[in-house]
């Protein structure tokens, strides 16, 4: 109870103080290029229950196609306001909507599309998914170059299903189990360094 206190006070909060940049992220999508503000899709919620997530969209709208579900390196796809907002990470800011809902928190693994958590090795799965996901956590602190590394590779989404997917998987369990509301500002605390960073143009 005491989490989800927390989440509902900071994403409330989050989202009076940050309503200025916000309008401003769907203004300039907007105008950027046509579609709706926000990009939602599937994941894999707490206990397995799927949810719609929301993101600033980020993409060209395309509606009748799915498209790759891994965005690699310089994907075709992204707008130009969609770069920036992919590489400022305030594409994320959207699910704070998702917090308020009560499918995501603040801070907890990642949430992956059905397609992926079916090759879940059960026991893992079962760890991951008794927490409900996040907007960030450490996993994702330390994969935020993810797209890059895919781009590297012969095959994506080999190397995402073999290789990194497995790592990331393994240290989400690890969280789950190990989480605190400490643990968890801490990871924020993190998370809004590296946040303000990017906007000042750094890369790290």
């Amino acid at each position: 109870m005491g989490k989800r206190i927390f989440d509902v006070v900071v994403a409330t909060a989050a989202l009076v103080l940050l309503s200025p940049l916000l309008l401003v992220i769907a203004l300039v999508i907007k105008i950027d290029s046509p579609g709706p503000v926000f990009f939602r899709q599937e994941r894999v919620g707490r206990g397995g229950v799927p949810f719609r997530i929301h993101k600033f969209r980020t993409m060209v709208h395309a509606p009748q196609t799915e498209g790759a579900l891994l965005t690699v390196g310089a994907d075709a796809r992204i707008t130009r306001a969609g770069a920036w907002l992919r590489r400022s990470k305030l594409d994320e800011l959207a699910q704070l909507i998702d917090v308020l809902q009560g499918s995501m928190s603040m801070v907890g693994p990642r949430p992956e599309v059905p397609r992926y958590v079916a090759l879940y090795p059960r026991e893992l799965r079962d760890k991951v998914l008794s927490v409900r996901p996040g907007i960030t956590d450490p996993v994702s602190i330390e994969f935020r170059d993810e797209s890059e590394q895919l781009a590297r590779a012969v095959d994506p989404e080999r190397e995402y299903v073999e290789h990194i997917m497995p790592l990331k998987l393994e240290r989400a369990a690890r969280y789950a189990e190990r989480a605190t509301l400490a643990s968890d500002i801490a990871v924020l605390c993190r998370t809004l360094g590296l946040l303000v960073g990017r906007l000042a143009g750094g890369t790290r």
